[in-house]
Formats: structure tokens, sequence, C-alpha cells
């Protein structure tokens, strides 16, 4: 009796669930058998479940609605071993016993045995076109006129391959023949359009010279104001002290020639590089500093974007390739505010991980080389001039 009842119990829920979407209940849906659905709101579901023998509560376990979202996955199954364990859990040996039996079950019996060459069933073949479709193919056909198509029924092997090439039909032809056609030294023998490319011998290249700048006198020539010395290239200098550096930038802020710096793959550091911030925020005619390929930290880097803002003279800045290849969330997002509050600032090398870093600097730089660019084109306006009408505008 109580499993019955708890059933016709159970059942009503059920009924009653699918229908709670709604704010307001129907008059047939509140009743079931003749009575009404508040009969079984006090019920106790716990006292049902202790009138129950272990038979009828696994009968009803069975009865469970696996797509119920709202049981744990591990009771929506109604499966229930009755084997008792062998013990714990030995992943390998289940594998090779499930491989063993695979290997040991045999092989259902084909209804035709198989014979080299002989086609088993019915051969596909492919249907018979419409006269409709036909015609369309033949409406689709390019006509290039007399003259194309007898130039391209006479034209040898080798004149076609250097039309691909022309065209950009790189898929058509490897790359032996496609370098043959850019160069005009004709086609290698023996390589028609189903040819192999073999291996060919890397080209040797000189490797690249040393730099032979005189730092020293280098130095003495941004501490006098050298008015020939615009453009100073220490690219990979190797060993440069840090005394070297700190005098290149204590003299920075009195040079008033100097354009572009370069400085890649010469060891600079933080504590070199923290001096060359402060210098940046003192010059005036520095447009373009290249320091990639150094040991600058993160937040360093930062401030030699910071100090950007106060001179708004540098117009490329390029400080990739450091320490950390990686900048954090943080450190982009100081990166990008600052750079979209400086008006000077026209391209930027540095590697950014996240997209709305890259597409927020990407846009400002854009803005900022219109902008630039429609001043320049006002005619009576000079470079410097346009990058301080600029700064006084507070663009």
């Amino acid at each position: 009796m109580g499993m019955e009842y708890f059933q016709e119990w159970n059942s009503t829920k059920r009924q009653t669930s699918s229908t709670t979407t709604t704010t307001t209940m129907t008059t047939q849906a509140a009743k079931l058998y003749g009575k009404d659905l508040s009969v079984y709101d006090d019920l106790d579901v716990d006292t049902l479940l202790s009138q129950l023998s272990p038979e009828e509560i696994s009968l009803l376990a069975k009865e469970v609605d696996p797509d119920d979202n709202l049981l744990p996955p591990s009771q929506r199954c109604s499966y229930e071993c009755e084997k008792e364990p062998t013990g714990p859990l030995d992943r390998k040996k289940l594998i090779e016993h499930i491989n063993k039996q695979a290997l040991e079950t045999p092989d259902r019996p084909e209804a035709k045995p198989f014979v080299a060459g002989v086609i088993r069933g019915k051969k596909w073949e492919p249907p018979e076109q419409s006269e409709k479709e036909r015609e369309a193919d033949e409406q689709i056909a390019i006509d290039m006129g007399d003259e194309y198509e007898h130039a391209l029924n006479d034209a040898t092997q080798e004149e076609i391959i250097d039309l691909a090439a022309i065209l950009g039909f790189h898929s058509m032809m490897n790359q032996d023949q496609y370098h043959a056609s850019l160069l005009n030294k004709g086609q290698p023998i023996g390589l028609g359009w189903d040819g192999v490319t073999k291996a060919t011998q890397p080209k040797a290249y000189p490797a690249e010279p040393p730099n032979l700048t005189d730092i020293d006198k280098t130095i003495r020539q941004v501490q006098e104001d050298d008015h020939t010395l615009t453009d100073l290239n220490w690219n990979n200098i190797k060993n440069i002290s840090d005394e070297k550096f700190e005098s290149l930038f204590e003299a920075l802020p009195e040079n008033t020639h100097l354009e572009v710096l370069n400085l890649t793959n010469v060891g600079l550091t933080d504590r070199v590089a923290l001096k060359l911030a402060e210098a940046l925020e003192r010059n005036q005619t520095l447009r373009v500093l290249n320091m990639e390929t150094n040991f600058v930290s993160p937040p360093v880097i930062v401030k030699i974007v910071k100090a950007l803002l106060k001179s708004r003279t540098i117009e490329e800045l390029r400080a990739a390739n450091q320490r950390s290849q990686v900048l954090g969330n943080k450190i982009e997002m100081e990166i990008t505010q600052l750079v979209e509050a400086n008006p000077s600032l026209l391209r930027l090398g540095l590697h950014l991980e996240y997209n709305d870093a890259r597409h927020r600097v990407a846009s400002h730089l854009q803005r900022n080389i219109d902008r630039t660019g429609r001043c320049r084109r006002m005619g009576h306006f000079s470079a410097s001039q346009t990058v301080g009408w600029i700064r006084d505008n507070k663009f």
C-alpha cells in the first residue's frame, strides 16, 4: 500500500514539475484522479520512504527519470552491478583483458569473401547530367577570344609555368619553378608539372659586419651637441659599461640635434634604463628610440612610456623582446592608457598579448598618424611645428 501511494505521489510531482514555468495553473492540471493536488502538500517524504521495503526502494530507484538535471549524474543511471568486487582497479590489466577479448572474438563471416581486384557489391557511378545542367556548364565556360586561345594552345610548358607564376598560382608549381620564373633564369631541366623538387644546397650569406661605432667619440659628440650627429647607432655592441650609458643619458637633455637613438642588443638593464627615462622627460629633439632585445623589466618599460608624455617629441618607440616576454594584463593596460594620452606617438614596437590592448593602441596610433598628416598638409607647418601645434592644442 505504501509503495502504490508513493508512486501516485511521485507521478503527480512529475506532472506538476513540468508546469512550474508558468505562474498560474489550470483547473484540469490541479487535480489527479478526482483529488486536489493540495492534498499531497502536507505529506512527509521521509515518512513515506521509511515505510518502503528495500525491494520497493530499488524498484522506485529504477523509475527515476535519467533526464532530470536536478539529480547528480551518479544517480541518473539505473544500472546496478550485482557482482562482487574482485579487488582494486588495475587499469593496465583491464586494458589487456579488453584487448585479449577483442582478439579472441571471431569476426563476422563475410557474405562474399574478399578477392583482390574484384568489386564486391554495386559500383557507384555518377548520375548522368540532364540537358539543362549541361547547358548551364557550357554557359559558364569562359570565352577568351581566338587570339588568346591560339596563344595558349601553342604555348610551351615553360611559358605556361611562367604565366602561372605571374598570375600568382603558386600551388600549380614547385619552389624551383616559381623562383626560376621570378628570376627569369629558365625552367630547370626535368621539372614539369609533375616534377619533384629535390633539396637544394642552402646559400651561404656573409655574417653581418660588427658595429665599429666609437663609443667614447659619440658620447663626446652628444655632450658637445654636435650638429652632424643626428643618428646614433650602438646596436649589437657588447660590454658597454653602465658608466658610459649614464654619460650618454646625462647628455641627452641638453642635446638639440640628435633625432634617432638605436640601442638594440646592448645589455641595457633596469638601472640605466631608469636614467634613460629621466633623460627622455627633458629631451626635446629625439624622434626615434629603439631599445629592443635588452634586459629591461615591464615596470621600467611603463616608466619609459610615461616619460614620453612630458616631452611629446618621440614618434617611434621600439622596446620588444626584453627580459620578460609576457608583460601581463596590468602592465599592458597601463601602457595602453599612457599611449592613449600621448598625441605625438605614431609607432610602438611592443608585443601586447591581449586583444583589447592591441586594438586600443592600434586605433589611437592610427588617429595620431591621420591627425599629423592633416597638419603637415596645411603647408606652412614643419614637422617640429606640427608636433608643437598638437601639444599646445592638447589633442
